[in-house]
């Protein structure tokens, strides 16, 4: 949920996509006391710091003319609170820090009817309630699974859904868990910069040199090795497939891998890379996967990843964890349940030929972040002609 964060950004993406045809004002999350001082020597907080403080100097100019990043004032750390009165004054103190940096940007640049997306940051739970906004929306990009999330994530998170106008979700079954709570819960699902997978495509394009020595053929994953991922599944699968080497490009979460946990010989962890080198990468692989549990977490995700193999024209093998992305990929893609099925899948995988790898890539074309903003567009004009709002 920061403009210049090195992964990918859902909530970026749409801010910006948004951005082609409305002004959007993407407020970057604001620094935590603690992150102000742990990472005062770091580029992020350079850019920042003359924003920090200065109400009248608190608006970066994106790259695209009607995005502005809004930055507001670091914030006290609260998380570390025990659920209770004292956490629900620090909250309310936090959520009147960044109202009045809000209310100084609209009242500077005139703002004075506007739509309130909050894109799964359940911090601020009540936020919106003192806006003045034309229509409230909650984004849901992810069930709360971490820990650091549960502690006050699962009451703040059913709050704000409760209290906003319309809630949308990026699968499925979170659709249908927050209809519980709301009723104007609507599924949209995540997609791929299709343009920019494509680039691996291109004949011009150097191969990324973590990948340079790498013998072939290469079973890439791509995206954060964290606790989705099943652990004992890929262990088996790689051992079945010693001719082939195993890459998994992204930062590992050290809270689920321990030094020894997830190794082989043909297994490369390499680290993260910044997601403008995502296509250099790409090219590398004859394969990509998507190797996550099969449980009640994972039901709720819908991967960036899966479109983003596909929009580079690459073969996918996953497993079964969301039986709704089979109707997304129309039999281009088979979903798993066991190490053998992956293993057997990945070996079909490597025959592969011009006239599949098309029809990945038309596959994808379908399902790209623009085809998805028309979709949040609509549902928007919907919710505010429902609450009496005349667009003409």
């Amino acid at each position: 949920m920061q403009f210049d964060g090195k992964l990918e950004s859902t909530p970026y993406t749409i801010a910006r996509q948004l951005a082609k045809d409305n002004f959007v004002y993407f407020v970057d999350r604001p620094f935590t006391w603690k992150d102000y001082f742990k990472f005062k020597h770091t580029e992020a907080y350079r850019v920042r710091k003359p924003h920090f403080f200065s109400p009248n100097n608190s608006i970066i100019q994106a790259d695209l003319p009607n995005l502005k990043i809004i930055i507001c004032p670091p914030v006290p750390s609260i998380n570390m609170l025990p659920e209770g009165g004292l956490y629900r004054m620090a909250v309310k103190f936090n959520e009147w820090l960044v109202l009045s940096r809000l209310k100084k940007v609209f009242n500077q640049l005139g703002i004075i009817k506007y739509i309130y997306i909050n894109s799964y940051n359940f911090s601020y739970p009540a936020l919106h309630k003192k806006l003045d906004a034309a229509l409230t929306v909650y984004h849901c990009v992810d069930p709360i699974i971490e820990g650091y999330q549960l502690k006050h994530g699962v009451k703040n998170e059913q709050q704000l859904i409760e209290s906003v106008d319309m809630v949308i979700c990026t699968s499925r079954e979170l659709q249908r868990q927050k209809a519980k709570l709301n009723k104007s819960v609507h599924f949209v699902p995540n997609a791929a910069n299709l343009l920019h997978s494509q680039k691996a495509l291109g004949p011009q394009l150097p191969l990324h040199p973590l990948l340079a020595n790498i013998k072939k053929p290469v079973i890439g994953y791509l995206g954060a090795i964290e606790r989705r991922i099943d652990y004992n599944l890929m262990k088996k699968v790689i051992e079945l497939n010693p001719e082939k080497s195993f890459v998994f490009v992204g930062p590992v979460d050290s809270d689920y891998i321990k030094d020894g946990d997830f190794t082989a010989t043909n297994l490369h962890l390499t680290g993260p890379i910044p997601y403008s080198r995502m296509p250099a990468v790409l090219k590398g692989f004859d394969v990509g996967i998507i190797p996550f549990k099969k449980d009640e977490v994972s039901a709720n995700i819908f991967p960036l990843k899966l479109f983003e193999y596909m929009g580079a024209g690459k073969p996918v093998v996953t497993t079964n964890f969301n039986e709704d992305l089979a109707n997304f990929t129309h039999d281009t893609v088979p979903y798993c349940s066991t190490a053998e099925e992956f293993s057997e899948a990945i070996s079909i995988a490597l025959n592969d030929t011009p006239q599949k790898q098309q029809q990945r890539i038309n596959i994808a074309a379908d399902n790209t972040w623009e085809h998805r903003i028309n979709d949040i567009k609509d549902i928007l004009a919907r919710g505010l002609k429902a609450k009496g709002f005349n667009l003409n």
